[in-house]
């Protein structure tokens, strides 16, 4: 008889590989189901001391960010925080590719809050984000830093004042990245992207480029991935009790005109043809179907599937 695994600290050093990956697997599914996933003493040290130096980092950087902003001048800070609150949750980035660094509309495929840090760090971009974040207690004031734009994908009457927002952004930050498919993935699949906010692409702002991004978290993809029914605070518990670090490849690909691709809709389907490509080949196989359905504000698993 299988008992359900306590926690991922099970697998110590020299625990059977295959164990330790199903073990992996059943906790991901728990989460995945909205189930709180199990910590042990030790993965609760850890949570505990990553969210320790995150305080300390917003201690220390917040204050210099406002000094900066108070004599008018450019503030690197809110950068500089994001790469560090990526690496203190344990994100290795590596950039590939070069970023542009301004007039960019960065497109990007989307597995976790931690693509935001890996991409804030390594491009200094802003973000566009779902409203219910501007209200989520210190998350919403440290994304407000950066300067996001909050949209409400359901208000589809706003679309106009919210394309607006988005274009005073691209004035004002150089750099806004987007995540067209509306939601996170497990790192092996690629949703149909969502048109509406590339409307401030109709037509193109004068000089800016599109630049797809393609992020690779490699191995440990699904276990990072935030996907059904698990809850934000379920998801950070997880990642930042989980043991080690782990690589995260952000690929800038080839930028490319607007011009060149006349429409949202066409735009959307070339940024969406090169991070496919560009994913494709970083797994060494084909993409597999997303296993949860998605509408336009949340996704749960297909009825078949749930009376499965």
């Amino acid at each position: 008889m299988s008992h359900p695994p306590r926690s991922s600290d099970a697998c110590f050093r020299g625990a059977d590989p295959l164990y330790c990956a199903a073990m992996n697997s059943d906790l991901r599914a728990q989460a995945a189901q909205g189930l709180p996933t199990p910590l042990s003493l030790r993965a609760q040290f850890r949570l505990w001391r990553r969210v320790a130096m995150l305080v300390i980092a917003v201690v220390v950087l917040v204050p210099l960010h406002y000094l900066w902003r108070l004599f008018r001048l450019p503030s690197p800070w809110p950068r500089l925080f994001l790469g560090l609150a990526g690496r203190i949750a344990g994100a290795r980035v590596q950039r590939i590719g070069v970023p542009l660094k301004r007039d960019v509309f960065y497109i990007s495929n989307h597995l976790s809050w931690l693509d935001i840090l890996a991409l804030g760090g390594t491009s200094g971009t802003a973000f566009v984000a779902k409203a219910e974040l501007a209200t989520a207690p210190a998350v919403g004031w440290l994304a407000g830093l950066n300067r996001t734009v909050y949209v409400k994908r359901e208000n589809r009457l706003g679309v106009a004042e919210q394309i607006n927002q988005l274009r005073d952004a691209l004035e004002e930050n150089w750099a806004v990245t987007v995540f067209p498919e509306g939601t996170t993935t497990d790192g092996q699949s690629l949703l149909p992207f969502k048109t509406p906010m590339l409307r401030v692409l109709e037509p193109p702002p004068p000089g800016v480029m599109v630049q797809p991004v393609m992020l690779d978290y490699g191995a440990v993809a699904e276990e990072i991935g935030w996907i059904g029914e698990e809850g934000g605070i379920n998801n950070a518990k997880r990642i930042l009790g989980r043991k080690g670090s782990f690589p995260l490849k952000v690929s800038f690909l080839e930028p490319f005109h607007p011009r060149d691709f006349p429409g949202r809709k066409a735009i959307a389907a070339e940024s969406r043809r090169r991070i496919e490509t560009a994913l494709v080949a970083a797994l060494g196989k084909p993409l597999r179907p997303f296993a949860y359905a998605v509408d336009a504000v949340r996704y749960e698993k297909p009825p078949e599937e749930a009376g499965a």
